[in-house]
């Protein structure tokens, strides 16, 4: 397997392709399998810079628009799911190339790990919660019974440390322990990553805002409605689309939502980089490497 990982905006996708290119180029058969948590939902295109399947360049791709807006993404039902396809590519003989920035799903396909299960009472119990005093105190709960798990997952997001506390109390281990620094390959994998200095980062980065909202971001978030995004407990908090939420609501204006959404896109940046500079056997590219496919292929 081959897992093409990186910040958001380095690129990743276009390298993927170019590598199942090359590889079908060779006599071979590549499949890409995504490991986005927000291009797993169906009509969430333009703020998740999706690819139409007009620009697949008759690619095989695995796991885009599965999920309604309405439905949960989470890791647990992802990973079988993952596994599943990119068992099914190894049998054909094809190489799947896993494509993503969402650390803990790309960890979940990589890594020989297992997840613990849920509670239905005890989540909607600290869901509760949640909703009624915010993610604060149960944050400082978190860091009493798992400081790594604390730090890894900030005091902002809410949904994450909910789940932390969930199998905590569940299985009284932490569950920093499912995640170990130094896991075992699920399945013999060449990992690439993707980098950019921090400035040229930022710069694309804004840019890539900016350009969601002139491409219709606030229009997409309009025909979601209806299908319930307003109700979707992930796809609603999905960075861009909160805040164009807000936008099309009347709490923010135009500017003051870009502005929002560049400054989460940023901070969601460097958690990505900092995930990922923890795998031991990661070759790092850069981004803008005139010949970034060739040394892609020599690490390969």
């Amino acid at each position: 397997m081959i897992a093409v990982v990186g910040a958001t905006g380095t690129g990743k996708t276009e390298l993927s392709l170019s590598i199942a290119e090359a590889i079908r180029g060779r006599g071979g058969a590549a499949e890409i399998v995504n490991a986005d948590a927000m291009q797993l939902y169906r009509g969430m295109d333009i703020g998740t810079a999706k690819l139409p399947p007009s620009e697949w360049r008759g690619v095989p791709h695995h796991l885009f628009d599965v999920l309604e807006v309405t439905d949960e993404a989470t890791v647990a039902r992802y990973q079988p799911e993952a596994r599943r396809i990119v068992g099914d590519i190894l049998d054909r003989g094809a190489t799947p190339i896993l494509v993503g920035g969402s650390g803990l799903y790309v960890s979940s396909v990589l890594y020989d790990f297992r997840f613990p299960a849920t509670d239905p009472e005890l989540r909607a119990r600290l869901e509760a919660e949640l909703v009624a005093q915010g993610p604060g105190m149960l944050f400082r709960r978190l860091a009493e019974l798992d400081p790594e798990a604390a730090r890894r997952i900030g005091s902002a997001n809410g949904r994450r440390i909910v789940r932390a506390l969930e199998v905590a109390e569940l299985t009284g281990a932490p569950v920093s322990g499912s995640l170990p620094d130094t896991p075992q390959f699920w399945r013999p994998t060449v990992l690439l990553g993707l980098a950019a200095p921090r400035d040229e980062l930022v710069r694309r980065l804004d840019e890539r805002v900016e350009r969601m909202w002139r491409d219709g971001l606030t229009d997409e978030v309009r025909r979601l409605l209806p299908l319930g995004l307003e109700h979707g407990v992930t796809a609603r908090r999905a960075i861009g689309y909160a805040q164009a939420l807000a936008e099309v609501k009347g709490e923010m204006n135009q500017a003051e939502a870009i502005a929002a959404t560049q400054q989460l896109t940023r901070r969601y940046a460097r958690r990505q980089v900092s995930w990922f500079k923890r795998y031991a056997d990661l070759h790092w590219l850069d981004y803008d490497d005139p010949q970034l496919t060739r040394s892609a292929l020599d690490r390969l």
